[in-house]
């Protein structure tokens, strides 16, 4: 995983941990991902970090540190898309900020662009989509399938299409985050064991044998 996988981001934190690190795929620079990312994917179901911009200038995907990426997450930027600590993006969860086609000019391969910025302790649920020019404030919770074309207050709860915020978070109430998860003395250790029970058997032919005759479970 390190020599295929790291080398692709343009940094990448410490005591990450990649399940099925094959269906990921990394497109495009500078992509940053920090410590302790636990990043979950499915044959069906990659995980695509991509950046296509209409200049070299453009174009960056910076994702911080404690955060989870379930199956089917993409994460598309032409300009700038920023996301905070702690953050979770449930499953099939789609990040732009990009139309990528005009409305009038089709032949146009980004469209209209504008920055995303998703703060602290976010939770983008299960299919949801984040658009352009959105910013997501700290706490806030994304309900499954909404559609997020503008910004979302921090400490609130948003859902449908488009998005609304449908109610509150007490900001009062002690909160627990992914990293007061990650503090556990033998959490670590924990992740570690199970990475390896996952890949045990692992062999450079059982690899090829995967891509040219794949069963269930590869």
């Amino acid at each position: 995983m390190r020599h295929f996988l790291e080398p692709q981001f343009t940094s990448l934190g410490t005591n990450y941990t990649f399940m099925k690190p094959w269906h990921v795929e990394i497109f495009g620079e500078p992509i940053e991902l920090g410590d302790y990312a636990n990043v979950i994917t499915t044959p069906d179901h990659k995980v695509r970090l991509t950046i296509w911009s209409d200049s070299t200038e453009k174009g960056a995907i910076r994702i911080g540190h404690h955060c989870l990426l379930c199956p089917g997450v993409r994460i598309q930027s032409a300009l700038e898309v920023t996301i905070g600590n702690n953050c979770m993006m449930a499953s099939s969860a789609y990040i732009t900020d990009s139309d990528w086609h005009d409305v009038y000019d089709r032949t146009d391969p980004v469209g209209k662009s504008a920055p995303v910025k998703i703060g602290n302790n976010v939770w983008i649920g299960d299919g949801a989509i984040v658009c352009k020019g959105v910013t997501i404030g700290d706490n806030s919770v994304i309900g499954a399938r909404a559609v997020v074309v503008r910004d979302i207050p921090p400490n609130s709860i948003a859902a449908g299409n488009p998005a609304e915020v449908v109610n509150a978070i007490d900001p009062e109430k002690p909160m627990i985050t992914r990293a007061d998860w990650f503090s556990e003395p033998d959490l670590s250790y924990r992740i570690d064991e199970l990475d390896r029970e996952m890949l045990e058997g692992n062999t450079l032919l059982g690899w090829l044998r995967s891509l040219l005759f794949p069963v269930k479970g590869d």
